[in-house]
C-alpha cells in the first residue's frame, strides 16, 4: 500500500525514465529506449504483474508519456508521472505554480488517457508551498487524480510542506520519490525516520546506482556511451573504494546464489521504510536481477548494509 492514499502498488514498479533519453536532459534525448523497445519493456513489466508505470512530462522530451500512452489500451496499470521540470530551448528551470500545473496536466492527460498518481518533480523556491499544494490537493478532491506525492524532497522541506498542508485543512502528499541504494544512504539520517513517524510511502528510484551495483563494473570496464552511468555524470566507476565494497557485495550475492544486483535491490525491497523499488531494465536480460530478488534475513541484511 502507499502510505495512507489507499493505493496499492506491490513492491516493484517500472520506470519509464529510459524510453526517448534518460530523464529530462535534452543531452540524452534519443539515448536509452527506442518506442519499440519501450513497448517491449512495458508488456514485460506487465507480464510480471508490476502494477504501477512511472513517468514524466519531461522524461525524454515527453517521448515517454507519448510511449506509456500508446501502449496503456489495453492493460490496467496505474500511471503515474510527474511535473516541475521545465526544459525547453527558452527555459530552464523548475514551476509548481498553479497554471503550470493546471497545464502540463492537460498534456499528460493528453498523452496519457489518465493519470492515477501524480508527482511534484523537485521543490520550486520561487512558488509558495501553499499554492502548489491546494492545487494538487484539489485535483484529488475534483477526482482529476487519485492522489499525489514529491521527487527529490529534504527532510525539513517535506515538514514544511506537511505543516502548510496542515495548517490550510487539504489533503497531505501520500509518498516520497528519491534517489535511494546502498551508495546513497543519505536519506536513511532524517528523512526516512520523518516518512515513517507520518506514515508516508517512499518509492526510490536509481535502486542499482546507474549500473555499479551490478557485476557489470567488477572488472574495471568504462561506462558504455550513452549508458545510464555515464549519462549520470557519476564518478562512482572510479572510486577503488566503491569497487572494493561492490565486490564484497559480490561475494555475499554468489553465497545467495544471485547476482551482485539482485542482491541489492533484495536489500532495498526489504528496508523497512520502502514501499516499492522503482526499476527500469533497458533489456529483456536486466529483468533477471528483479526475477531473482531473494527474501532476506536480519543478519543478512545487516552484513550487505555494514558495507
Amino acid at each position: 500500500m502507499l502510505g495512507p492514499t489507499g493505493i496499492e502498488v506491490g513492491d516493484v514498479i517500472f520506470g519509464a525514465g529510459s524510453i526517448g533519453g534518460f530523464g529530462s536532459s535534452p543531452a540524452t534525448r534519443g539515448w536509452g529506449l527506442d518506442a519499440e523497445a519501450g513497448r517491449r519493456r512495458l508488456d514485460e513489466a506487465a507480464a510480471r504483474g508490476i502494477r504501477l508505470i512511472d513517468t514524466a512530462d519531461a522524461y525524454g522530451g515527453g517521448e515517454s508519456e507519448r510511449v506509456v500512452g500508446a501502449w496503456r489500451p489495453g492493460h490496467d496499470q496505474l500511471i503515474a508521472t510527474k511535473v516541475g521540470n521545465v526544459v525547453g530551448a527558452d527555459r530552464r528551470g523548475v514551476d509548481l505554480s498553479a497554471a503550470h500545473i493546471r497545464r502540463q496536466l492537460r498534456t499528460s492527460l493528453d498523452r496519457l488517457g489518465r493519470v492515477d498518481l501524480y508527482l511534484t518533480h523537485q521543490p520550486d523556491p520561487a512558488t509558495p508551498p501553499e499554492e502548489t499544494l491546494e492545487t494538487l490537493a484539489g485535483l484529488v478532491t475534483d477526482g482529476t487524480i487519485r492522489a499525489y506525492g514529491c521527487c527529490n524532497v529534504d527532510a525539513p522541506e517535506l515538514e514544511r510542506l506537511l505543516a502548510a498542508a496542515d495548517r490550510m485543512g487539504v489533503q497531505r502528499p501520500g509518498w516520497l520519490q528519491n534517489s535511494f541504494n546502498l551508495l546513497d544512504r543519505g536519506d536513511e539520517r532524517e528523512l526516512l525516520p520523518l516518512l515513517r513517524a507520518e506514515g508516508l510511502g517512499y518509492t526510490p528510484y536509481s535502486p542499482l546506482a546507474g549500473g555499479m551495483l551490478s557485476d557489470r563494473y567488477l572488472d574495471g570496464a568504462e561506462p558504455a556511451p550513452r549508458s545510464r552511468l555515464a549519462a549520470g555524470g557519476v564518478d562512482y566507476v572510479h572510486a577503488a573504494d566503491v569497487r572494493c565494497r561492490v565486490r564484497r557485495l559480490a561475494a555475499i550475492a554468489r553465497e545467495h546464489g544471485v547476482s551482485t544486483a539482485a542482491l541489492a535491490l533484495s536489500w532495498l525491497r526489504r528496508h523497512p521504510a520502502v514501499t516499492a523499488v522503482i526499476v527500469a531494465p533497458s533489456t529483456e536480460a536486466q529483468w533477471q536481477a528483479v526475477d531473482d530478488m531473494v527474501d532476506l534475513d536480519d543478519a543478512a541484511a545487516a552484513a550487505i548494509g555494514a558495507l
